[in-house]
């Protein structure tokens, strides 16, 4: 609601667990809802294969489709509110973490939303996100409602929100999170605001980058797909290779379903493949109890081979082409919503801050603190109205800035290039130095507002 600034059908927000459909918002000339069983039988939207979890599901699936902006260039898949208890997640009817995961594998960006004053990693929530292992590279997080607490508090709830995390997900790496407060309302605690739009501009920039990468990453499913295939050729070859011809099948069965760890690294050292890429033990001796290992096919090496030649040649060529592609078109954005409302004007993120400071006033900005900076200038013993790069780096490095820091500074500074800075050029130096300092960025090139008078160049009329 907060990135489309606008409803959509079948919406509800609330302080509970409202939604309790998967509802897929796509863009649609006019507004309307289409439901489950009617989507998967669509041979336009890419929903078919949820077919096979059933009616329970598909009545609580439904696609709400309308003209907005924003849903041009990405589409949102808003899941049921997360239950907490035994009861609630048997009661749901379907295999809610299967469904999660179907989903998972086929998206860009995986969003998990997190309230500031409330919260819990429930039963079902730590359950769901471990639905999404393999595909920890896809995972954000964001903080919401981080306005309803202080700053201590925050800080408490952000430390507990990363040591609840840290027990569901198996990466060494820290997630991203996102702290804000994501809706079109007052905040309630105005002590980090600043914070606030920093992060959303972060997440929004993450989120517009995403039609950009869509290729790269349906060609990164490609090769991860084909990988998991030709282990999967190794592991069922190997299963029917094992069998007996006539009798002790059954017991045999048991005996290769008990070692399979065994037979996984057997086969890690046989054809050099990493332990990442076999599937999960558990799961997979869970699936091959109902199968029968005679009728599993042996290993045919060329189907090996051409997948082989695959991942080494032919996926080069295919980013090359990506690459020309993504160069000869416009690069592609997500607009409208939430996403135009900080792009321009004055409210945008950074405006009149740090290096922008000043850009739409008339007066030199630096001339406010440019007394105080004649004090220090005078003190330096100037011969012609200038100092040294020696006197200047005296100054300079008082800073306690690293030396390639302050260099640059030397380099936006010294406007005419002589090696010395003049009263104007240490005055734009100091006040450098001070916007590093408050932990702003320097600009690559010294902005038109930030010259010196002195230093401007007339405005030459075109003839």
């Amino acid at each position: 609601r907060y990135l489309l600034e606008q409803d959509f059908p079948g919406m509800r927000i609330g302080p509970e667990p409202t939604t309790d459909s998967f509802i897929a918002v796509m863009y649609g000339e006019t507004e309307g809802n289409v439901p489950g069983n009617a989507l998967v039988v669509d041979p336009k939207k890419p929903f078919r294969k949820l077919g096979r979890f059933g009616n329970a599901f598909l009545n609580r699936f439904m696609c709400s489709q309308l003209p907005n902006e924003v849903l041009k260039s990405i589409s949102i898949i808003d899941s049921p509110g997360i239950l907490s208890g035994e009861k609630q997640r048997i009661s749901r009817g379907y295999d809610f973490c299967q469904v999660l995961q179907w989903f998972a594998e086929r998206v860009d960006r995986i969003i998990l939303l997190f309230d500031a004053h409330k919260l819990d990693i429930s039963d079902e929530f730590s359950e769901a996100i471990k639905s999404f292992r393999g595909q920890d590279d896809k995972i954000r997080v964001v903080l919401n409602k981080a306005d309803q607490v202080d700053t201590q508090q925050l800080m408490r709830v952000y430390g507990a929100l990363m040591w609840s995390l840290g027990k569901v997900i198996d990466t060494p790496e820290v997630l991203r999170v996102y702290i804000g407060s994501f809706w079109a309302h007052p905040l309630r605690n105005t002590d980090n605001r600043r914070l606030f739009e920093a992060e959303a501009q972060d997440l929004f920039r993450d989120i517009q980058s995403l039609p950009q990468k869509a290729a790269v990453r349906k060609l990164n499913d490609l090769i991860k797909r084909a990988r998991l295939a030709k282990v999967h050729a190794y592991i069922i070859s190997y299963l029917k290779k094992e069998m007996p011809s006539v009798f002790g099948k059954e017991n045999k069965k048991k005996e290769l379903i008990n070692k399979l760890p065994e037979i996984y690294i057997q086969l890690q050292r046989e054809h050099h493949i990493s332990a990442g890429d076999f599937p999960e033990v558990k799961k997979m001796q869970e699936q091959l109890e109902n199968c029968d290992f005679t009728k599993f096919h042996s290993l045919k090496p060329k189907l090996i081979e051409t997948v082989d030649n695959m991942l080494a040649n032919k996926i080069a060529s295919l980013m090359n082409l990506i690459r020309q592609e993504e160069s000869n078109m416009p690069t592609e954005m997500v607009h409208g919503g939430a996403f135009d409302g900080t792009m321009a004007g004055p409210f945008g993120h950074g405006y009149g801050e740090g290096a922008k400071e000043g850009a739409d006033e008339e007066e030199w900005v630096v001339a406010k603190d440019k007394p105080a900076y004649d004090e220090i200038f005078y003190t330096l013993s100037p011969i012609n109205g200038k100092i040294s790069g020696i006197s200047a780096k005296k100054e300079m490095v008082t800073s306690k800035l690293p030396n390639s820091v302050l260099g640059k500074i030397w380099k936006l500074a010294d406007c005419d290039g002589d090696g010395m800075l003049d009263d104007e050029e240490f005055a734009l130096a100091k006040h450098l130095i001070k916007i590093k300092l408050d932990g702003y960025e320097l600009p690559g090139t010294l902005p038109s507002h930030l010259v010196p008078p002195s230093h401007r160049k007339p405005f030459q009329t075109a003839e």
